[in-house]
């Protein structure tokens, strides 16, 4: 049961083009949002439409294919963990961090053409 107490799976589509960087370890690091959509009824009966937008983050091989196979509206599913961090900004201020660590990744629709 531990592998089930952070645990995230979606299935949504690529808001943009994977961000591509290398640490100073030289470690490929990928980040990327994804958009899941929900429909659903609301009191009056009206069809309402809720996106909600997910931060991603992979590392190595997982990141070699999303640099590879991942485009603005590619539709994927993934599995991975909650990571929260928290910094400050230039001002001064606290700002805080909720993003999704990769552990799977299954591509589900064509790769799209650029």
């Amino acid at each position: 049961m531990n592998a089930l107490r952070n645990k995230v799976q979606l299935i949504g589509n690529l808001g943009n083009a994977p961000e591509v960087r290398t640490t100073e370890s030289g470690k490929k690091l990928v980040k990327f949002s994804v958009a899941t959509n929900e429909i659903y009824r609301n009191t009056k009966g009206e069809k309402v439409k809720e996106t909600q937008w997910h931060n991603l983050i992979a590392w190595g091989k997982i990141a070699d294919i999303a640099e590879k196979y991942l485009n603005k509206g590619t539709e994927v599913a993934i599995e991975g963990k909650l990571i929260n961090k928290n910094y400050t900004d230039k001002e001064g201020n606290k700002k805080y961090v909720t993003e999704i660590q990769v552990n799977e990744m299954l591509l589900l629709g064509s790769k799209a053409s650029a």
